[in-house]
């Protein structure tokens, strides 16, 4: 599927309210409601959308913290990053893991109750002995910038 400035308009409506009705996107996209609802449906078919979700203010539900650990592993075969990945998908606490260039490998973003519930994670992560080399912890003092969106009609122009 080749996408068109339309179709990448539509993900950017959606991606910002992904609850707006067919109606409201179609207004904000220069379409009537069946076009613009035959091209999301093709777009959900396609994969460009994974689906709907809510964004939760955590900061509302009480205090958490949050860790941006640098990870670098002790051996890079497939064997090895299999077994760190396999590892860490299941733990709740972390919910972002790139693979970056430079001094380390990962950066995983962690959250978390406490300090103290960070450091367990991460003990329990060293003793598994999933081939982690060294790890350095950054905790999240303030985030004055958050933004759920990509700037999509930036990015992409067609």
């Amino acid at each position: 599927m080749k996408l068109d400035r339309i179709d990448i308009k539509i993900l950017s409506e959606l991606q910002k309210n992904g609850r707006m009705t067919y109606v409201e996107l179609a207004e904000l996209v220069n379409l009537s409601a069946t076009p613009c609802l035959v091209r999301v449906k093709k777009l959900q078919a396609e994969g460009y959308i994974g689906g709907y979700t809510a964004m939760i203010n955590i900061g509302k539900l009480g205090p958490v913290l949050t860790v941006f650990a640098e990870i670098t592993l002790r051996n890079h075969r497939r064997a090895d990053i299999a077994r760190f990945m396999s590892a860490i998908q299941n733990i709740e606490q972390i919910i972002e893991c790139h693979v970056v260039s430079g001094d380390y490998d990962y950066l995983v973003k962690f959250v978390a109750s406490s300090i103290g519930e960070y450091q367990s994670l991460m003990e329990r992560l060293v003793e598994m002995d999933v081939g982690i080399e060294k790890y350095f912890s950054f905790v999240v003092l303030k985030s004055p910038i958050t933004k759920y969106h990509m700037p999509l009609t930036n990015l992409f122009h067609i």
